[in-house]
């Protein structure tokens, strides 16, 4: 699950440079320049790219500006895959990998009708809302029933 970047690889002028053009926003309008994996510190998403950038051992430094990542490509190393990996920035499930497994809320009691009387039965879908909003419909609609019609 997630959603794919779309992302264009474009050569420099410079040999051992490469810039990857995504879809999206990085950055927003803030230049980012990372030179060592210690310097990508924070959830933010260029952070998280040059993490993943330099873990693949082929990088030296990475530029982040807006959508447009520029990778200094170590020596004797090429830029194959550096764009999967931007590709892949908002993968978060991939099929083999078991999701968490998010425990279900408690279950809330209902709360006892106004007046002391037994709480009356209600539908499937009413006994998901909460049991104060169940009694504040209920005395709107009182109201509204003892409203004279114009």
């Amino acid at each position: 699950m997630g959603q794919p970047v779309a992302v264009v690889e474009k050569p420099t002028s410079r040999p051992g440079v490469v810039r990857l053009e995504a879809n999206r926003s990085l950055t927003g309008m803030g230049h980012e320049r990372f030179t060592a994996p210690d310097q990508a510190v924070g959830p933010r998403p260029a952070a998280e790219l040059a993490r993943r950038l330099f873990a693949t051992g082929r990088v030296d430094a990475v530029h982040i500006y807006q959508n447009v990542a520029t990778v200094d490509v170590k020596k004797g190393f090429t830029a194959d895959g550096l764009a999967d990996v931007l590709e892949n920035l908002y993968i978060y499930w991939v099929p083999g990998r078991e999701p968490p497994v998010l425990e279900a809320p408690a279950e809330e009691a209902p709360a006892p009708a106004a007046g002391g009387d037994a709480p009356a039965a209600v539908s499937a879908a009413a006994s998901r809302v909460p049991a104060h909003l169940l009694e504040r419909s209920r005395l709107a609609r009182e109201k509204a029933a003892a409203k004279p019609a114009d």
